[in-house]
């Protein structure tokens, strides 16, 4: 069973606040230290609207588990991503800058897909951020290390 892949819409982006809210609210029980760590977060709503907007985010969900609030299927991860033109000695370049995610097949679903969709598209790397355990998902890739907090991962055939 593999998860509902499709284009992040302007309509999502509540949906996904929600969804950020809640996990920070795990990881961050005290309201004040939550509200503090907000301030610092890459999915902030008018991030969340950009990326949207651009057609290169996508977001995960789970046909299975239809909800009122959901009725595509539970949210369970999403990406934003843009691309980057003229970049590192690169004529296209795909940057993840988030990615979030419920389960390890959303994370491993969605980064395969971001490099699926560069390769598609022609684009000669995605960059990811190194975190949420992002490495492990693009491993099969042959990521290299782009700097300490970023990793590339080449989408062509060396010449």
């Amino acid at each position: 069973m593999s998860y509902l892949l499709r284009i992040m819409q302007l309509q999502d982006v509540p949906e996904i606040l929600d969804y950020e809210q809640q996990k920070l609210a795990e990881q961050f029980p005290d309201e004040a230290e939550r509200m503090i760590q907000s301030w610092k977060v890459k999915w902030r709503k008018e991030a969340l609207e950009h990326y949207a907007r651009l057609g290169w985010s996508f977001v995960a969900r789970d046909e299975h588990h239809v909800t009122e609030k959901s009725p595509e299927g539970l949210l369970m991860g999403y990406f934003m991503a843009q691309p980057l033109l003229f970049f590192d000695g690169q004529t296209q370049t795909l940057w993840v800058e988030y990615l979030q995610y419920s389960s390890l097949k959303a994370r491993d679903e969605l980064a395969e897909l971001a490099y699926k969709l560069a390769r598609e598209k022609h684009l000669q790397k995605v960059l990811f951020l190194n975190e949420n355990n992002v490495a492990n998902s693009v491993a099969g890739f042959k990521p290299e290390t782009w700097t300490t907090s970023v990793l590339s991962v080449k989408t062509t055939k060396a010449l």
